[in-house]
């Protein structure tokens, strides 16, 4: 007896973040917030994702969506840094490495 695909995704459990990559995560947030350049967040996933959004302001659109996808762990990696409109900054298999995307902009040339 075969299942089809939507008996099969219907049948997994929902995607959460653990709670060591929420506090990755939570970590990086509060570093933004006081730099002045994050000022709210919001969690959100689906059966196949989990996302935390951060915004420049609160009624705007997200600025960043950090997205773990547990079915691209073997292909490009669970975790994903997605910008306005939806366009992938940044893609890897560790957490940790795809954070950093956020430590380049920390420096700026001083004339």
């Amino acid at each position: 007896m075969s299942l089809d695909a939507s008996q099969d995704s219907s049948s997994r459990a929902p995607v959460f973040f653990h709670r060591l990559e929420l506090d990755a995560i939570l970590r990086l947030y509060g570093r933004m917030v006081a730099a002045g350049e994050w000022r709210d967040y919001s969690l959100g996933g689906q059966d196949d994702s989990a996302a935390f959004a951060v915004f420049r302001r609160t009624g705007d659109a997200p600025l960043y969506v950090i997205e773990k996808r547990p079915e691209l762990q073997r292909r490009q990696g669970q975790w994903a840094i997605l910008g306005q409109g939806g366009l992938v900054l940044k893609r890897g298999h560790e957490l940790a490495q795809v954070l950093r995307f956020f430590d380049r902009r920390r420096f700026s040339v001083i004339e």
